[in-house]
């Protein structure tokens, strides 16, 4: 229990903030609820299964949605990069030799080509296909979070 007035300083990882008095519940439970986000994550790229693209190849790079936390990780484009992008039907963060985010890239992406579902145009897919139950997991984490365009 928060004795009234005082001051809480919280430090992890991914932020250091100070909440004043009867203003923590409110900041945690959304930091808290990034934290479980962000494990969230974690966990299901350890499970997604990754294969090799061919070359030069960017079928599956369209505009795509993420979660905030996934689009924290990735770097800020103006929005004239942003309108270039979708005019041409293409991810803002494709370049001319591929995904420029491609270790931060969102789960989305991971997922192309791991399922039968979301298969490679080029007929390429890692030895064993991600786990139905993981597939599932993904989308419901899209499905339950707010997503941005990335």
């Amino acid at each position: 229990m928060l004795l009234p007035g005082i001051v809480v300083v919280v430090e992890t990882a991914l932020f250091s903030t100070v909440f004043p008095p009867g203003k923590m519940s409110f900041h945690l439970e959304f930091f808290t609820s990034m934290n479980n986000n962000q494990e969230i994550i974690a966990r299901l790229r350890e499970r997604i299964p990754s294969f090799e693209c061919v070359p030069g190849c960017h079928d599956c790079c369209g505009p795509v949605t993420t979660s905030s936390e996934e689009m924290s990780r990735l770097p800020v484009k103006s929005d004239a990069e942003h309108d270039a992008a979708l005019d041409d039907l293409r991810c803002v963060h494709l370049g001319p030799q591929g995904c420029t985010v491609y270790g931060e890239r969102p789960l989305i992406c991971r997922l192309f080509g791991t399922t039968p579902r979301m298969p490679c145009p080029n007929g390429r897919r890692p030895e064993e296909m991600v786990e139905p139950k993981i597939e599932r997991q993904v989308h419901h984490y899209i499905a339950n979070t707010r997503q941005v365009l990335v």
